[in-house]
């Protein structure tokens, strides 16, 4: 009798979360997250790229936190790269679909539930 009620509850939670609607979020801005460091997005093409530095995990446009090299705009597989002569401290370059590279400007810590499970 236990098993058949918990089996219920566990069917009507999935079932409630397939059906409630999931709200897209409005972003201020396109970001990427590296290394647990909010970086924005900029139009500012970067033409002196150093060394790959990491890829997008993470990509979705709904409310949330989400763990790892998040994207509230690129797709998983987007690549990051170091610039010529600027620490990664302050800015990266995020590879577009058509192959230039925008500036992304950290902005701060990326305040995570998995970041704040890990301190």
């Amino acid at each position: 009798m236990k098993a058949n009620y918990l089996m219920s509850l566990i069917v009507i939670f999935i079932l409630s979360f397939l059906i409630t609607p999931h709200a897209n979020a409005s972003w201020a801005y396109p970001f990427v997250v590296w290394k647990g460091y909010v970086y924005v997005v900029t139009e500012e093409q970067v033409y002196e790229i150093d060394k790959k530095i990491g890829h997008v995990t993470n990509h979705t446009d709904r409310e949330g936190t989400y763990w790892g090299n998040f994207s509230n705009a690129y797709e998983i597989g987007t690549k990051y790269y170091s610039i010529v002569g600027i620490s990664t401290n302050e800015a990266i370059a995020v590879q577009t679909q058509d192959d230039t590279f925008l500036k992304a400007i950290r902005e701060g810590k990326y305040k995570s539930e998995w970041h704040c499970l890990q301190s």
